[in-house]
């Protein structure tokens, strides 16, 4: 999803999971359980609600953002109740109309579910997820009426 945003707003965005419950409609609720030593948000727990998919779960993330705000952030689940497997990235890169947003998510239930119905859980978790981010992103820096964030 492109973002017409730099790509430092869209970091802080990401990077503030306390907020998340107010801006993406899955997420009822974020704790961060740990830190690594630079700032980023190391450990956090969730809990999700997609209608189909309902859960309390534990990501841990690894953060390649460089300065300018572009890179990667990628997680992987250590805990929950209900999943089996939950792994995913944003990766974020610079472009002329501001920022292009790549999500790339792989959850699996414990309970079985048909592969085509789990591959459209994932794209609506994507989906609605980049949706929601660009909408909160273009709130915390709204655009100036040239069209660019302050």
């Amino acid at each position: 999803m492109q973002i017409p945003a730099p790509a430092p707003h869209v970091v802080e965005v990401l990077a503030d999971f306390p907020a998340y419950a107010s801006w993406n409609r899955e997420v009822k609720q974020v704790e961060v359980l740990s830190t690594e030593g630079d700032g980023w948000p190391d450990r956090v727990r969730f809990e999700l609600d997609t209608g189909m998919i309902k859960d309390t779960y534990v990501l841990d993330y690894d953060w390649h953002i460089a300065h300018d705000g572009t890179g990667s952030l990628s997680w992987e689940m250590v805990e929950a109740r209900t999943l089996r497997d939950l792994v995913g990235s944003y990766t974020i890169t610079s472009s002329p109309s501001g920022t292009l947003v790549t999500y790339r998510l792989t959850l699996r239930p414990k309970v079985p579910m048909l592969g085509a119905l789990r591959r459209k859980v994932e794209q609506m978790v994507v989906t609605s997820s980049l949706t929601s981010l660009r909408e909160r992103v273009l709130q915390v820096h709204p655009a100036t009426p040239e069209g660019e964030t302050p």
